[in-house]
């Protein structure tokens, strides 16, 4: 079994958090960010076009998963609100 001394513990750690943020720095670029807002903002119409014919599309192929998807958002709404109300 390796027994590891705890210097040897705090420099492994201090590795991986310096991974960690290195990681985290490099993922903020595909989060949302002025990009992404800059963009629906110049094409808002089209995104929502798209999102409609997406659900049209759920509606033909598969409307069972839309079921689930209308369920889980109204479930969500309902717990916003009672959240809120409390």
């Amino acid at each position: 079994m390796d027994t590891h001394t705890p210097q040897e513990l705090h420099d492994e750690i201090n590795a991986l958090r310096q991974q960690v943020i290195a990681l985290k720095s490099r993922l903020a670029k595909y989060t949302n960010n002025e990009r992404h807002k800059k963009y629906y903002e110049n094409n808002k119409e089209k995104v929502k076009q798209n999102a409609k014919l997406y659900i049209e599309r759920m509606k033909e192929e598969n409307p069972e998963k839309l079921k689930e998807y209308r369920k889980k958002a109204y479930m969500n709404r309902k717990q916003k609100e009672t959240d809120y109300a409390s």
